[in-house]
């Protein structure tokens, strides 16, 4: 078991090399039922339908993820959907249910398949594209240390392998972050799988470590005004936090808007309604909490297309 965790570690960070790979894992093979790994498949239908009529593969990838989203927008609030099986890992897509992290998948996944490959559709093509985007080198192992669960892991490995860039940096007034990670192993027993299986918290210790020592930067909540005008229909936002033991509590969506930055989220709050919400700007939503510390952003790619165009 040691060397297979090693062999699983091995590529987890690649520190001083600015790998560019721009490639398509190949879908894995199911290891659960579709009807456990995918619901809503009417409404994936739908969705799909609507886009094909109005042709959102004619526009750029943001402004497709921004009418993805639209058309999610009040989606239940429902926290750990991914959590379906007690120790297999399997991708995971939830249409009827979201919170903040799949929601910003689903949209960016319905976005990227558009153009990824031609039609018909179907609900296993959306699964593919949450796997590129949410898995270790775009790729589920059928162990739950495939999945990046901290988003700071996630927009890494998605800018190494040329999938996405991190523009935190680059944004005026952004600031290096210095956190110890240990969200997922002190609070172990509200995840499923970690619940089962008490031998992956030693690994996903190790990998918390490696999460810490990455460069995040974040633009601080009172610099974000400012920094309003370098954001873009479909960066995918995540709020940072003041916690020590975390980089970021929340993640959403971007859309541009009378010319403002605003919010699209998937929120747990009440007076919200509990649902995938269009909010305030993002600058203004800052403001609701203390523990708000900044911003930290994402800009996703267009996948290479696939062969399949050329038949």
């Amino acid at each position: 078991m040691k060397w297979f965790i090693s062999l699983l570690l091995l590529p987890l960070f690649l520190h001083g090399q600015n790998v560019s790979v721009h490639t398509v894992t190949p879908p894995s093979p199911l290891r659960l039922p579709l009807t456990t790994v995918f619901q809503g498949e009417s409404k994936f239908h739908a969705i799909v339908k609507q886009a094909e009529s109005e042709n959102w593969r004619a526009r750029p990838i943001g402004q497709r993820t921004m009418l993805a989203a639209r058309a999610l927008l009040g989606t239940r609030y429902v926290n750990y959907t991914l959590e379906v099986h007690d120790r297999i890992e399997n991708p995971v897509v939830n249409l009827n249910a979201m919170d903040c992290w799949t929601f910003y998948e689903n949209s960016l996944g319905i976005s990227r398949m558009l153009t990824y490959k031609p039609g018909p559709y179907k609900p296993e093509d959306l699964i593919h594209m949450v796997e590129v985007e949410r898995y270790r080198n775009g790729q589920c192992t059928g162990n739950y240390l495939s999945r990046m669960h901290h988003l700071e892991e996630v927009f890494y490995d998605n800018q190494r392998r040329g999938l996405a860039e991190n523009i935190s940096p680059r944004i005026p007034g952004a600031e290096r972050m210095n956190r110890q990670i240990q969200e997922m192993t002190v609070q172990w027993k509200s995840y499923r799988y970690l619940k089962n299986n008490p031998s992956l918290l030693a690994p996903m210790a190790d990998i918390e470590k490696k999460v810490s020592a990455l460069p995040v930067y974040h633009v601080p909540k009172a610099k974000v005004p400012n920094a309003e005008r370098y954001l873009a229909d479909g960066d995918v936002c995540a709020i940072t936090t003041t916690s020590p033991y975390q980089y970021t509590s929340h993640v959403g969506l971007i859309m541009r808007h009378k010319g403002r930055a605003y919010f699209l989220h998937a929120t747990s709050s009440r007076d919200k309604g509990r649902c995938t919400v269009f909010d305030k700007p993002i600058s203004d939503y800052l403001q609701e909490l203390k523990t708000h510390a900044g911003i930290a952003v994402c800009r996703p790619k267009d996948l290479p297309p696939s062969k399949l165009w050329k038949k």
